[in-house]
């Protein structure tokens, strides 16, 4: 776990002041035992559950969510749905999606095996490649 200094050290090495609002959000986001996958909507009720002593606005966690990707803390995982969700693990792996229960459950880039890959446009190199495989409930019986 990261204590305060150490998350306000972290935030100006990418160049973002480590206000009070971001120390609070990065809090929340990077002092966890494993990965968290989040929408901002989703964002907004963790840090502003009730109870909580200071509101934060949904611009501002929307805004910082935002600055936290564009320094390299986060990874914006793009659904067909049009629906962004956040990862704060930044390396190279791909995710099965729930949509039953709007759930990202990382896979190991090493457990995907891909073989063939699209010419990119002219001018264009692929910069990265995310899988998404979509998951549901099993209704078979067995």
């Amino acid at each position: 776990m990261e204590k305060k200094k150490d998350l306000a050290d972290k935030l100006r090495s990418s160049g973002l002041r480590p206000t009070k609002q971001r120390i609070r959000l990065a809090e929340c986001l990077f002092n966890r035992p494993k990965t968290f996958h989040f929408t901002v909507e989703y964002l907004d009720k963790v840090i502003n559950r009730k109870g909580s002593d200071e509101k934060v606005s949904l611009a501002t966690i929307y805004n910082t969510v935002h600055a936290f990707k564009k320094a390299g803390h986060l990874k914006e995982i793009l659904l067909k749905e049009g629906k962004s969700y956040f990862d704060t693990n930044i390396t190279t792996h791909h995710h099965f999606y729930d949509a039953a229960n709007n759930e990202l459950i990382d896979i190991e880039e090493n457990n995907i095996e891909l073989k063939k890959f699209p010419t990119p446009p002219k001018g264009k190199s692929i910069k990265n490649v995310n899988v998404i495989i979509n998951i549901d409930n099993d209704t078979q019986n067995h």
